[in-house]
C-alpha cells in the first residue's frame, strides 16, 4: 500500500466516524466540556438513550471520548473529549459555522 492509499483509508475512517448518525451532534456537545449522561441526552433530545448508550461506546472504542467515573458519593460518570476528539471538535468548527449561516 502505498501513502496515498493509506491517506484514503485514514481519510475515509474520519468520515465513517464522523458521518455516523449523531456522533458530530455528540462531539459538538462535548467541545463545551466534560457532560454526564443525563446532560448529553437533555442536549440532544432527539436522541433515544440507547441509541446514546451505543454512540458513547463507538467513539470510546475509536478514543474520542473517554469515560471519567468520579470518586465522589454517589457516585458520578462523565464523558469527555480525548485530545484525538477535541482536534476532531475543532475540525468540525467550520462546519459547524456553515450551518448557522447557510441552513434555514
Amino acid at each position: 500500500m502505498d501513502e496515498v492509499d493509506d491517506i484514503l483509508l485514514k481519510v475515509h475512517k474520519t468520515f465513517d466516524i464522523v458521518g455516523k448518525k449523531w456522533n458530530g451532534m455528540i462531539i459538538y456537545v462535548l467541545m463545551s466540556g466534560p457532560k454526564r449522561f443525563s446532560e448529553l441526552h437533555s442536549s440532544i433530545p432527539s436522541l433515544s438513550k440507547r441509541m446514546l448508550n451505543e454512540r458513547m461506546k463507538e467513539l470510546e472504542e475509536e478514543e474520542v471520548v473517554v469515560r471519567h467515573v468520579t470518586n465522589d458519593r454517589p457516585v458520578r460518570i462523565e464523558y469527555l473529549l480525548t485530545k484525538k476528539g477535541y482536534e476532531l471538535g475543532m475540525a468540525l468548527e467550520p462546519i459547524s459555522k456553515w450551518a448557522i449561516k447557510w441552513i434555514k
